[in-house]
């Protein structure tokens, strides 16, 4: 009998790192995302895209341009340009993704949710306040 595939999550602290506030929320962006579900940032977004109905407001956002401009001045260095807005996910939103990607991981994550919980977990820790006013 074959062993089980056991997932490899990021440490909390990459999770919690990656949880931002914006517009009185807690999110995280599409990119940290990709990486989180082993798929590219591309491909996230023409999933979500693809099953647009299932990610309403209260699920997901496209940053505004001073949204991005006011996130970016918080990093040291841009991870390189984008071509379209950033997406933010609330947590309802990170629970969603995992039903709409075809990555092993996501397909892990719908069956057991090890991903979603270790995403709450972090969520519940981090502190974090507003940036943006």
């Amino acid at each position: 009998m074959p062993k089980s595939k056991k997932l490899q999550l990021l440490p909390d602290e990459i999770v919690i790192d990656s949880i931002h506030i914006i517009r009185d929320q807690k999110v995280m962006l599409d990119r940290d995302l990709a990486t989180l579900y082993k798929v590219e940032t591309k491909r996230l977004k023409e999933a979500v895209r693809r099953n647009s109905a299932r990610f309403p407001a209260d699920f997901m956002f496209e940053l505004t341009i001073k949204e991005l401009a006011s996130l970016r001045t918080q990093f040291a260095s841009s991870k390189g340009g984008n071509r379209y807005m950033p997406m933010a996910f609330t947590e309802q939103g990170v629970a969603m993704l995992s039903s709409v990607l075809s990555s092993e991981t996501a397909i892990a994550v719908n069956s057991r949710s090890s991903v979603y919980s270790h995403v709450c977990g972090a969520w519940l820790k981090s502190t974090k306040t507003s940036c943006f006013s």
